[in-house]
């Protein structure tokens, strides 16, 4: 038997990181629950083809399990969950079939959601074991992790999860020899406790998170990788002319802070930048209260580039990222920043704020200009900026915009990674909507038209001249607010944490 367990990142919280994730070449007697995939047929549901597998399963208790599941009803229909008692044949309590679909279009992503839905299913189990792992052991591996990932590190024992409530505490992937899949799952493992350190930032509540507590955090996690870290706090970013980071700290109790951790793995190098605002009420141009608590996901971004700069350290990837993270809380009170005030960005340019609610761009614009003096070769910035990405895209799709070349391209990467970002414009009639009558730039434009894109183009302003670039606004994506699905939860969903190690896999492989 084989473990995936080769390193794991640090807990963001007191909590253990998911399930225990290893492989196995046959069932043990410890495993309570065998789950398999169903798949349609034109002649009905069928078990999916579980090539290496078929001997551990055998031909008779193949078909026993199928008739079982056709008596009850199941049909194979995506993510469809089915549970019936196990043959006695099988060293195991049940069975718990998933619908995977149509058998000619299963795919990575759709391995990935039915493993999600059956990880969340086996709440309570000790140790379930898999045949998924047959159409594609990392997709599953993921599903399964992120599937039964909880948060409980504010739940008081009389609401915590009783026994039967708690995830499932081993998944065991079925492979053809000891030796198959070691690498795949090691990777898939480390992508999933990645996801799952973004999630965990993202549902901490911004009493617990705020900017300090965050820097504080980062930089723990990313000493204990052994990487490069720098932290400015409010008086250093003062006096470094990092305007838009104080503009938009200075209404709060709480300073805010810049952090930049460094993975030095190869010539390529890679600017990461994540917006980090660990509360929103707008500032003085203040949300309505409905929904606000929602804003403990602005720093979903920040969150997403951090645990993406620790993931690429720890796969050894050959380019060198740079995490360039703006901390800060956005509060109205008698020291905030006002409609009418004019800040400088680091760099030199001048901004008129007239909306204080519009504040991620003017933190992120420090960054960028902060990051673009280490000449990288790319650079990405991610970022729960507008509503207007959630009005035109809707709460599960990313907008992407940037320079056209690396922006099609992280669009293609990310709809491969399941994460299904979706290539937008700059269209340049609306640049001039951001000019200032008493500064270099506003910070909005007078209308809604393309608020999305407008913020784009507001960040484009300080993209150095050369330089690959993609926006990547994650504003719905990144905090579910609805039911679960798939393998995505209620609250922080870690998107976009798989689009940007695929893009540094790509990078990296130049």
């Amino acid at each position: 038997m084989g473990d995936s367990s080769l390193g794991r990142m640090t807990a963001v919280a007191d909590r253990s990181l998911g399930p225990e994730l290893a492989r196995i070449t046959d069932i043990g007697t410890d495993t309570d629950v065998l789950v398999i995939g169903l798949v349609t047929t034109e002649d009905g549901p069928a078990l999916a083809p579980a090539d290496a597998f078929g001997d551990v399963l055998g031909a008779e208790v193949r078909e026993s399990l199928l008739q079982q599941l056709r008596a009850v009803g199941a049909k194979g229909k995506p993510e469809e969950l089915t549970r019936i008692p196990a043959p006695a044949d099988l060293p195991v309590t049940s069975v718990l079939a998933v619908g995977l679909g149509a058998a000619d279009k299963v795919d990575a992503e759709q391995v990935r959601k039915s493993a999600g839905v059956a990880g969340r299913a086996l709440a309570g189990i000790g140790t379930a074991a898999t045949t998924l792992s047959g159409l594609d052991l990392g997709a599953a591996a993921e599903g399964f992790y992120l599937g039964a990932y909880t948060f409980t590190p504010f739940k008081s024992d009389k609401s915590a999860p009783k026994p039967d409530e708690q995830r499932v505490q081993r998944i065991e992937f079925l492979v053809p020899a000891p030796d198959s899949g070691e690498q795949e799952l090691f990777r898939a493992q480390a992508v999933a406790e990645a996801v799952a350190t973004a999630r965990d930032f993202v549902n901490t509540p911004p009493n617990r998170l705020y900017p300090a507590e965050f820097a504080t955090r980062a930089a723990e996690l990313a000493a204990a990788a052994g990487l490069e870290v720098e932290v400015l706090d409010e008086k250093a970013l003062a006096d470094n002319g990092f305007g838009g980071i104080v503009g938009v700290g200075q209404g709060s109790s709480r300073p805010p802070r810049l952090v930049r951790i460094t993975y030095a793995g190869g010539p390529k190098k890679v600017a990461l930048i994540g917006k980090g605002i660990t509360f929103d009420t707008g500032g003085i141009s203040i949300k309505p209260a409905a929904n606000m608590e929602n804003m403990t996901s602005d720093m979903a971004g920040a969150a997403a580039v951090i645990a993406t700069t620790l993931l690429a350290a720890r796969l050894g990837l050959p380019v060198t990222v740079t995490a360039t993270v703006p901390m800060a809380e956005n509060m109205p009170s008698d020291t905030a920043q006002r409609p009418g005030d004019v800040i400088t960005q680091y760099g030199g340019i001048t901004v008129e704020v007239i909306n204080t609610d519009a504040e991620g761009r003017l933190i992120l614009a420090d960054a960028i200009v902060r990051a673009g003096e280490d000449s990288p070769d790319y650079l990405i910035d991610v970022a729960t900026l507008t509503g207007a990405q959630l009005v035109a895209l809707g709460a599960r799709t990313p907008g992407v915009m940037g320079t056209e070349e690396f922006r099609d391209r992280v669009a293609r990467l990310s709809q491969a990674a399941g994460e299904n970002g979706w290539a937008m414009p700059l269209p340049a009639e609306l640049r001039p909507d951001l000019n200032s009558k008493v500064a270099d730039l506003a910070n909005v434009s007078p209308h809604r038209n393309g608020g999305m894109l407008v913020a784009g183009l507001y960040l484009k302003e300080f993209v150095p001249e050369g330089v690959q670039w993609a926006h990547l606004d994650v504003a719905g994506p990144a905090y579910n607010t609805g039911g679960p699905y798939g393998y995505v939860g209620k609250g922080g969903t870690g998107v976009p944490v798989r689009t940007l190690i695929a893009v540094l896999d790509d990078i990296a492989a130049e």
